[in-house]
């Protein structure tokens, strides 16, 4: 299997591309260069591991037939300070709101996401420190 993404110089500094039937933008900071049309590129390198990690969780608490009444993934990346700036950790958040929550379920579907299912973590778990964190807001 293959994905392909054809991504396409617009004005300035942005590109745009159609994934999947939405159309997405991305550019640089006004700081940076660029007209602030879009998202930065580097930040969408977290928005991949919430939304893989995110999805995972929900389908499998799903299975399990937990539902909370609403579920954050919050990602911090610390960056380096050369060039090239990377990212060199970063921490995944699952936060979870309702009352009477099974944490070891939240736990079991947290775990398997992160160490069977979630391709993107696994990829940048090969570039990068990983860690997480579970929080229960009642």
């Amino acid at each position: 299997m293959k994905h392909v993404l054809d991504l396409a110089w617009k004005q300035n500094l942005a590109f745009g591309c159609d994934m999947d039937g939405h159309h997405l933008v991305i550019d640089a900071s006004k700081e940076g260069g660029g007209d602030d049309l879009g998202l930065r590129p580097k930040k969408l390198m977290l928005t991949a591991l919430a939304g893989c990690t995110g999805i995972d969780v929900i389908s499998i608490l799903k299975k399990m037939k937990v539902e909370p009444e609403s579920f954050h993934v919050i990602v911090e990346g610390d960056l380096t300070e050369e060039h090239p700036i990377r990212y060199y950790q970063m921490k995944v958040i699952y936060q979870f709101k309702g009352k009477d929550l099974p944490l070891d379920k939240l736990e079991k579907a947290v775990k398997l996401s992160e160490d069977k299912y979630c391709g993107v973590s696994a990829a940048y778990r090969l570039a990068m420190k990983l860690s997480s964190e579970i929080r229960i807001i009642e």
